[in-house]
């Protein structure tokens, strides 16, 4: 390397590669990891309850950092995504509900985003929670597709894969049922039929399609389903157990963080090995959702992590993502910023600070 007809010094030609890629590459690494935010927080939230902290509150060490707070305030959702983007998020997936016929659920946090300064530091997706009735007709399923692509996926700070824009889906089984209620066909077939209907739609208004990534298990059934009805992706909400293709063999529901992450890694494994497709590695920081009301099996509840059972997870789940790096796409996601209900957070908290983001910065950057 030259500058001037002088030959630079080694010292300099590599503070200039590393100024290079400081610059111009990824900021945190080449593992983009996501995460889930449960919209739940907020007076205007209807899905579940009129509001989401009276059960919480009878836990004061999970209280936020930043109280307990509104999501609908942008200066909230402002300091949330500077913190995501500060230690090392990639992207926030933001949990949507349609739980009407014709209308979406309030979408506060997803707005709050959507006017803060520091959106440009991080892009957003949703997640379709469809755990509800709708889609029951075609007629709704158009309009829920309009509102995704009128609202959301033209905007620049929607995030991208293959310059196609994001949707995850949350449940397989779900979507599989509400197919089969409005198209007819197979299992798949109906599904797929939907999913194309939405991609054309996304094309006559612009775009480039739909990446549809379906939120599914270890499960041969599901897994092939999930490819014969044309999804892009696999990845998950979270697991609760262990599962390796055969639901008759799976294992009880974890009683401890460590089992939980064994039974993490055992779907991760199956999956990689026995499908193509591209899998976005899920990754959870723990499950306890007594506030809300205990598991069925209460001892599940026993699953939080400490610190650094999280590290020792999300470690794994960074080296399963780099030994596969074509199937994973680099990509990973974590359950999640904010399920205080369920004990899945790793949002700065009281009890633990800002341990969980420096534990996601020590592993996933570079």
């Amino acid at each position: 390397m030259q500058k001037r007809g002088v030959m630079m010094r080694p010292k300099v030609v590599l503070f200039l590669i590393v100024l290079m890629l400081t610059v111009s590459g990824p900021a945190f690494g080449s593992v983009n990891i996501g995460v889930y935010y449960y919209p739940g927080w907020s007076p205007q939230t209807g899905v579940f309850r009129p509001d989401g902290w009276p059960p919480i509150k009878n836990y004061p060490e999970r209280e936020p950092l930043l109280g307990w707070y509104n999501e609908n305030d942008v200066d909230t959702v402002n300091q949330q995504i500077t913190w995501m983007a500060d230690y090392g998020i990639g992207f926030v997936a933001f949990a949507w509900y349609w739980y009407k016929p014709h209308a979406p659920e309030p979408e506060t946090a997803v707005r709050a985003y959507l006017n803060a300064p520091a959106k440009s530091r991080i892009p957003y997706t949703l997640l379709w929670a469809n755990h509800f009735l709708y889609p029951t007709t075609l007629a709704e399923w158009d309009a829920i597709v309009k509102f995704w692509i009128d609202e959301h996926m033209g905007n620049k700070e929607y995030l991208r894969i293959d310059d196609k824009p994001v949707l995850f889906v949350f449940s397989s089984m779900y979507l599989r049922d509400q197919a089969l209620k409005i198209e007819s066909g197979n299992d798949a077939t109906a599904t797929k039929t939907m999913l194309d209907r939405a991609r054309d739609a996304a094309k006559k208004a612009g775009l480039n399609g739909i990446y549809f990534v379906i939120c599914t298990e270890a499960s041969m059934y599901w897994v092939d389903w999930a490819k014969r009805a044309g999804f892009d992706a696999l990845s998950a909400y979270n697991y609760h157990y262990g599962l390796e293709g055969d639901y008759e063999n799976r294992t009880p529901d974890s009683h401890s963080f460590a089992e939980l992450d064994a039974y993490y890694r055992m779907q991760w494994n199956w999956i990689l090995k026995n499908s193509e497709m591209p899998y976005f590695v899920p990754m959870i920081s723990g499950w306890d959702r007594r506030p809300w009301g205990p598991s069925s099996d209460p001892l599940h509840d026993n699953s939080t992590s400490t610190p650094q059972e999280f590290e020792t997870h999300i470690r794994a789940g960074y080296d399963t993502i780099i030994r596969h790096a074509a199937q994973t796409k680099g990509i990973g996601i974590l359950y999640a910023w904010n399920e205080y209900g369920e004990g899945g957070i790793i949002e700065p908290t009281k009890r633990y600070g800002f341990e969980y983001l420096q534990r996601i910065r020590k592993v996933f950057s570079k």
